[in-house]
C-alpha cells in the first residue's frame, strides 16, 4: 500500500498524525507500505534566517496568552501519543524549505521517514533551530547520510525550486492544511485523525482489491 503524506516539519499536528498512523500500521504487521513525505510550507513567506518565536506566535494568534492556550491543547493531544512536546524550548520559527530539501534528499538516500522523525523531535522537544544548516547537518548525520553530499546538495541550492513547486502542487490539489494523508493515490485523510481511520481505509482498500482484512 502507497502512503503519500504532505506535511512541515514545524507542524505539530504533523507529528502527532505521524504517531497515529504509525499506531495504525503497528495493529496491521501484515500490510505492505511504502511512506513518502511531501512539503508544504505552513509559513512560506518566513523569512530566511527565521523569525523571533515569541514574537511570530504572537502575531500569529493575536497575543502571548491565546497562543499559550492553543499550544497547551496540542501538548495535551501530544501526551495521548507519548509525544512529550517542549514548545517552552523553541527560541526561533524557522524557515522550512532546507529542512524539506534535505527530507527529499533522505528520501534518496532510503532514511526519510527516520528523518522526519529527527527533525521533529529535534524541532519539538529539543528545541533546535531546523533552519539552521549546522543542525540540518547534523540531523543528516544522525540519519547514517553523507553529510559532505548534504553540506554540497545545500551550498548548490539544489533542488531549491523542486521542493517549492512540489509544496505549490499540494496547494493546486486544494490542500490548505496538514497533514494530508493520501492512500493508493485514491483516498485523503485530513487532520491527524485518530488510527481507527487509518484502519477503516486500509480495510475499504483491501476490500476494493478483492482481498479480506486479516
Amino acid at each position: 500500500m502507497k502512503i503519500d503524506i504532505v506535511s512541515d516539519t514545524v507542524c505539530p499536528w504533523c507529528f502527532i498524525g505521524k504517531r497515529k498512523l504509525e499506531e495504525a500500521l503497528a495493529a496491521r504487521p501484515d500490510l505492505d507500505v511504502e511512506i513518502t513525505w511531501h512539503p508544504f510550507q505552513l509559513h512560506p513567506d518566513m523569512p530566511a534566517g527565521g523569525a523571533d518565536r515569541k514574537e511570530f506566535i504572537a502575531q500569529k494568534f493575536g497575543s502571548q496568552e491565546r497562543a499559550k492556550e492553543l499550544y497547551e491543547n496540542v501538548k495535551n493531544a501530544g501526551k495521548a501519543v507519548d509525544i512529550p512536546f517542549e514548545f517552552g524550548k523553541i527560541e526561533r520559527s524557522p524557515n522550512t524549505l532546507d529542512s524539506h530539501r534535505l527530507l527529499r534528499w533522505a528520501h534518496s538516500a532510503g532514511c526519510q521517514d527516520a528523518m522526519v522523525e529527527i527533525l521533529f523531535r529535534r524541532f519539538f522537544l529539543d528545541g533546535e533551530d531546523i533552519g539552521d544548516r549546522a543542525v540540518l547537518l547534523a540531523a543528516a548525520e544522525e540519519a547514517g547520510m553523507d553529510m559532505d553530499l548534504v553540506a554540497e546538495l545545500f551550498d548548490k541550492d539544489a533542488d531549491r525550486d523542486l521542493v517549492s513547486q512540489e509544496d505549490m502542487r499540494a496547494r493546486q490539489m486544494g490542500i490548505s492544511g496538514v497533514p494530508f494523508f493520501i492512500l493508493n493515490d485514491k483516498y485523503a485523510l485530513s487532520g491527524a485523525q485518530d488510527s481507527s481511520a487509518f484502519l477503516a481505509a486500509f480495510d475499504k482498500i483491501e476490500a476494493e482489491d478483492g482481498r479480506a482484512p486479516e
